[in-house]
């Protein structure tokens, strides 16, 4: 499922054989699927003609993938609030990385240039990711939590010219 800005993931969508609300159980936790997804297929000469690789990058959550594991529904729906919060994470690292792409790509990079740009803005959103897990308790604190989720839409509002469907303008900033 590729993120949309009207869309808000549900407990049905974490649908590995391993989710579970059950009471028996005496620990939680969340794998929340959501992830990077940069791929393309084009030609030197495409390549060198192209600059808007918005379409290339894209924010997923792979419901087959997506564990929520906790002992009864208000820890569930804790954990599903962070899990909402990393999706559109995954979404502000993704229009950061377009942007990146968008302004360092010349005439004559070639597809080397992707790499390290992909690598660093995914390690920063990694340890994001595990900052906010931690300080909110797996979600639990959920103030925190929303602050830092208001944070992160506001961050991917002023990235607007770089969603996947965008052409960001002709003038560089």
């Amino acid at each position: 499922m590729v993120w949309t800005p009207d869309y808000e993931l549900q407990l049905s969508d974490y649908q590995s054989p391993e989710s579970e609300i059950n009471a028996a159980l005496t620990s939680y936790s969340i794998y929340s699927g959501a992830k990077i997804d940069f791929s393309f297929n084009m030609n030197s000469v495409s390549f060198m003609f192209t600059k808007n690789f918005n379409d290339k990058v894209k924010a997923i959550f792979q419901k087959n993938l997506a564990v929520l594991v906790a002992p009864d529904s208000l820890t569930a729906n804790q954990l599903l609030q962070f899990g909402r919060y990393d999706f559109d994470l995954v979404e502000l690292y993704s229009r950061k990385i377009r942007k990146k792409i968008y302004e360092e790509k010349g005439a004559f990079s070639d597809s080397s240039l992707f790499q390290p740009i992909f690598n660093e803005l995914q390690e920063e959103m990694n340890t994001v990711s595990a900052q906010v897990f931690k300080a909110t308790d797996f979600g639990k604190d959920a103030e925190l939590l929303q602050k830092e989720h208001d944070k992160v839409i506001a961050k991917i509002n002023t990235l607007s010219d770089f969603c996947m469907t965008c052409k960001p303008k002709k003038n560089r900033k």
